[in-house]
């Protein structure tokens, strides 16, 4: 729904943070009604520790929206990492939920200096330095090499 076709959007807005905010505690509430059993066992299936798993549930959903912006500004793919190292990228996103340095990542990546000054603060830094960017570059930095075809 575009702006001009809603009446009132901030307040449009503001209603849709609260019910966002009310579902995700809702989440946190269920989270809390499982025995420590079932939690532990959730964990891990999940592959990761109970502690994490109950940082990444009080983070929410939208937690690791930074990494995908991120690895575009470096020129690799999201899809093509999904695809080529699933469990790489589940990690990275891990990672990137639990981090502490998130107004310095947004603002970097908001700037479009993150390529630049990642390095000094990301905790799946030396994960993003390793990865081989040419085999998983983004798109718009593999057409030029098909047209050259």
């Amino acid at each position: 729904m575009s702006t001009a076709s809603r009446p009132y959007p901030i307040v449009q807005d503001l209603i849709d943070s609260f019910a966002s905010w009310l579902k995700h505690r809702r989440e946190l509430n269920e989270m809390r009604q499982l025995d420590r059993a079932d939690f532990d066992r959730i964990a891990s299936d999940l592959r990761i520790s109970p502690d994490d798993l109950e940082e990444l549930v009080r983070h929410g959903k939208h937690s690791a929206d930074e990494l995908p912006v991120m690895l575009e500004q470096l020129g690799i793919s999201a899809d093509g990492l999904g695809r080529a190292q699933p469990l790489l990228l589940r990690d990275m996103e891990r990672v990137c939920s639990l981090c502490a340095h998130k107004a310095r990542c947004d603002r970097d990546l908001a700037d479009g200096t993150a390529a630049e000054n990642y390095h000094g603060y990301c905790a799946n830094a030396s994960t993003l330095e390793s990865l081989d960017r040419s085999a998983l570059a983004t798109q718009d930095n593999q057409k030029p090499a098909l047209s050259a075809l």
